[in-house]
């Protein structure tokens, strides 16, 4: 392999997974992609497509076949460091040995916080669609085969950015940068057509937003789901950085 840093964050939804994109965008050793296995998925799940916004789009307007994206990942040298930000669940029935040659991270955030936010978007979620299950599966595949990983914490994250940055850059065998700790205020030209969804938050941000306690009530209708991630959270949280 030749020594271009290929780091792929593994993320499942409303989990400051652009943020950090729009973080390390800022640098200029960096190129970062959003989602680019989104549309294999959409095309691949037997379900998905018909209740994620915007699928036609998303199909036309990325590649669909999970092994060229993979291909393109492990063979684009445009920049010294290369960030992809994924989702877990796009992975489907991918084979996983390109895991070997990239610079793993899986970012969590607390269920309590996260199945709000996502049903606002996506009424009624199911575990497949949360990413926490696959998290732990993904986890467990890294230390059978003994592929290095970090595991993130967004609340860590939103209480120290330069702190946790910092750590996580360490982990990947690069500088940290003061410039990963804002951005200017708009949309990125990487982002995905999706954007006008999901990326209202981050586009009216310039950085990191602080942490806050959420204190509307929890959907009742998403306890069962809640007490269900609970336990693969509280698995991950214990290798956060």
């Amino acid at each position: 392999m030749d020594s271009i840093k290929r780091i792929c964050l593994w993320s499942g939804p409303r989990n400051i997974s652009t943020a950090l994109m729009y973080s390390f965008a800022q640098r200029g050793d960096t190129k970062v992609f959003d989602e680019p296995l989104y549309a294999y998925y959409l095309k691949h799940h037997p379900e998905a497509h018909k209740y994620h916004p915007g699928t036609n789009a998303i199909l036309k307007s990325m590649e669909n076949d999970g092994d060229k994206v993979v291909d393109m990942m492990l063979k684009n040298g445009e920049k010294p460091v290369l960030f992809f930000k994924h989702m877990t669940h796009h992975l489907l029935g991918l084979n996983r040995d390109f895991m070997k040659k990239t610079i793993n991270i899986i970012l969590t955030r607390d269920p309590k916080d996260m199945l709000p936010s996502f049903d606002k978007v996506i009424r009624n979620p199911t575990i497949d669609d949360v990413g926490y299950a696959l998290h732990v599966e993904l986890l467990n595949y890294f230390k059978a085969n003994n592929i290095p990983f970090a595991v993130l914490d967004s609340k860590k994250v939103l209480i120290n950015p330069k702190a946790t940055l910092q750590k996580l850059c360490d982990f990947a065998d690069i500088s940290f940068d003061d410039k990963m700790l804002s951005w200017p205020q708009h949309q990125r030209p990487e982002d995905g057509v999706w954007a006008k969804y999901w990326y209202a938050n981050v586009h009216k941000s310039n950085g990191f937003m602080k942490h806050k306690v959420k204190d509307e009530p929890f959907p009742k209708h998403l306890n069962a789901l809640l007490k269900e991630c609970q336990q693969y959270y509280n698995a991950l949280i214990k290798f956060s950085l």
